[in-house]
């Protein structure tokens, strides 16, 4: 009876914390482009519920739509996005931000290759939050004609990455190149394991590969290692990562087959695929996936309700 007591008290001891765990929000778009930010939620990391949508509509660019959110929170709890809000002719992305994921401020147009004339396009525009530097981190990928080495691809396809950096989302660094890694390259993901150690998460976007790589590098802005061999098939693109546990897991998207894939590492050198392990909602596109509090999960799903 005796153990049987202290078992109950340590459990008890311990709900707390399992109620504080920290719950992943997927940030994402549906097909037509035009809707705007849907959420889907997780406990575990592997199986996604949808949380609906759409939380906030585009409204700016040549096209007004919402392609690959990009979510990241501020060190004051501010949520910020961007997005891809046209296939070609703009120079910019959409940007707006948030306390709560529900109400959001007006859609802004971050016209980042405005000293470029000839860029074709500004995509998959994606956040990051240098804490060294206490500042975030914006990277995209444009097309430049001409200005690179290429291979089988056109020149309106050739891709190169830029980065911009900013502190307060008003006032922006000059454009940059980020990454030329001698191929057209497009969805970069930076990924922070530990102090000068960094992970970049790439798609080589030339004919013959279309798929997912890594490189390595002592600082989020490089320099990179040579991207590695392809971890996933051909036709894959969009990864987003977040760590489950020990292990992390890098969700991308098959959009030639129309799914949702993931695979498992510890050390971005070896993979296991999950893709048949993990469940999504249907019709989810390729955007980040972010951690909240369950306090704050449990406020965004009761607002949720009256959306």
């Amino acid at each position: 009876m005796k153990k049987i007591l202290i078992s109950l008290l340590c459990l008890i001891s311990l709900l707390p914390c399992l109620q504080a765990q920290d719950v992943y929000l997927f940030a994402t778009f549906r097909e037509p482009q035009q809707d705007g930010l849907f959420l889907a939620s997780s406990k575990d990391g592997y199986h996604w519920e949808s949380l609906g949508g759409p939380y906030n509509t585009p409204g700016v660019g040549a096209d007004k739509i919402m392609r690959d959110p990009s979510i990241i929170q501020g060190p004051d709890g501010t949520f910020h996005m961007v997005w891809t809000c046209s296939w070609s002719h703009d120079k910019g992305f959409g940007y707006a931000s948030s306390k709560d994921l529900i109400h959001w401020t007006p859609s802004q147009y971050i016209e980042v290759m405005k000293d470029e004339p000839a860029t074709v396009n500004t995509w998959a525009p994606e956040l990051f939050y240098d804490d060294m530097k206490k500042e975030f981190i914006i990277l995209w990928a444009s097309t430049i004609p001409f200005r690179f080495e290429k291979g089988q691809e056109a020149e309106d396809n050739n891709h190169r990455v830029y980065y911009t950096t900013t502190k307060d989302f008003v006032k922006f660094s000059p454009t940059k190149l980020f990454l030329d890694p001698k191929f057209s390259v497009i969805d970069c993901v930076i990924l922070k394991r530990a102090k000068k150690d960094y992970v970049l998460i790439l798609k080589d976007n030339t004919r013959p590969e279309r798929n997912i790589k890594v490189a390595f590098g002592k600082s989020p802005l490089g320099p990179f290692t040579k991207p590695s061999a392809a971890f996933t098939p051909h036709f894959t693109e969009g990864p987003t990562v977040t760590k489950v546990g020990n292990d992390y897991l890098v969700y991308f998207e098959y959009y030639k087959d129309k799914k949702y894939g993931a695979m498992k590492t510890r050390d971005f050198k070896t993979f296991t695929d999950l893709t048949d392990s993990v469940t999504l909602p249907k019709g989810h596109k390729h955007g980040t996936i972010f951690k909240v509090s369950a306090k704050f999960y449990n406020a965004l799903l009761t607002q949720t309700k009256s959306h």
